[in-house]
């Protein structure tokens, strides 16, 4: 069970900072598109919850 969470996290730690990285928004306010750091935080937390249900 902690294996499938762990992947959860790294896959979605992955997901979010690709889309922080290559999806930058125009105008630079985007919050989760325009900081990587704070896209891989949001996808870990999200593959987190995913993986822990």
């Amino acid at each position: 069970m902690s294996l499938r969470i762990v992947l959860g996290v790294v896959i979605g730690a992955i997901i979010g900072f690709a889309l922080g990285y290559f999806g930058k928004c125009a105008s630079g306010v985007c919050p989760l598109t325009s900081n990587p750091y704070i896209s891989t935080f949001v996808g870990a937390l999200f593959g987190f919850i995913i993986a822990s249900s």
